[in-house]
C-alpha cells in the first residue's frame, strides 16, 4: 500500500488553519511548513532592527510591521480554490502609505515596500532562493530585500532598479552603516547587533588553518 500524499491546501484552508494555531507556518503551493524556533541572537537582531526602524519612521508615511504579519506572493481569484502561491512571514516588514490586505482580517499584506530576513541555517537557502524569487516576481511594491547575518556583522541589500534588475550591496563591520534611501533610513551595524555575540574564529574553523580560509579581495 502506497503512502498517502498530503492533501493540497487552498489559500483559505491554510488561512483558516493558521488563524487557529499558536505556532506560525508558511504556505508554498498547497503545502504548509512549520517555522523553526529562533536563537537568542536572532531574537536580539530582530528586536534591534524593529526598534531602529520604528524610531526612524515615526511620523513618516512608512511604518514597520512585526514578524507576525503574513505576506502573500501570488495572484488570487475570489471564488476559486487557489493552491499555487506563497504566504510567508518576514522578520520585519515596511509598508508605505495605505496597507493593502488579502481580506478583512488584515493579517496578510499585499504591498510591502521593504522585507527583512535574519538568516538562520535551516532557512537561509530558502530566503536567498525561492522566497526571494517569489517576492521579486509577484510583489510589484517591493523595492528592497535585506538579508542579515547572525554569524558576523554583515547586511546584504537587494534594491530593485527601474529596469527591474536588482542591485546588490553588502555592508560589513560594526562601525559601518547600511542605508535604505527608499524609506530614508540609515542604521549602524553596531546598533543592529547590539548585545549579539558572534561565534569565535576558532569555533567556525575547527582544526582548519586561518590562512586557508582567506579569499583575495
Amino acid at each position: 500500500m502506497s503512502a498517502k500524499l498530503k492533501p493540497m491546501l487552498s489559500f483559505e484552508e491554510y488561512l483558516a488553519f493558521e488563524r487557529k494555531v499558536i505556532d506560525r507556518h508558511e504556505f508554498l503551493d498547497g503545502q504548509i511548513y512549520a517555522m523553526a524556533g529562533e536563537s537568542l541572537s536572532h531574537n536580539r537582531i530582530c528586536a534591534n532592527l524593529i526598534g531602529e526602524l520604528h524610531g526612524q519612521l515615526k511620523r513618516k508615511k512608512h511604518q514597520v510591521l512585526s514578524p507576525n504579519m503574513k505576506v502573500r506572493s501570488g495572484s488570487y481569484l475570489v471564488g476559486r480554490r487557489m493552491t499555487k502561491g506563497m504566504f510567508s512571514y518576514a522578520d520585519a516588514t515596511v509598508v508605505c502609505d495605505q496597507p493593502l490586505f488579502h481580506d478583512e482580517h488584515q493579517d496578510v499584506l499585499l504591498n510591502p515596500r521593504v522585507l527583512f530576513e535574519v538568516l538562520s541555517p535551516s532557512t537561509e537557502n530558502f530566503d536567498r532562493g525561492e522566497k526571494f524569487h517569489r517576492y521579486a516576481r509577484h510583489l510589484d511594491s517591493l523595492t528592497d530585500y535585506v538579508l542579515i547575518s547572525q554569524n558576523q556583522p554583515m547586511v546584504e541589500h537587494y534594491h530593485r532598479q527601474e529596469d527591474g534588475t536588482w542591485l546588490y550591496r553588502v555592508t560589513t563591520g560594526l562601525t559601518d552603516f547600511f542605508e535604505l534611501p527608499t524609506i530614508d533610513c540609515r542604521i549602524q551595524l553596531s546598533d543592529l547587533y547590539d548585545r549579539v555575540e558572534f561565534p569565535s574564529v576558532e569555533e567556525d574553523l575547527g582544526d582548519a588553518e586561518l590562512e586557508d580560509t582567506i579569499e583575495p579581495s
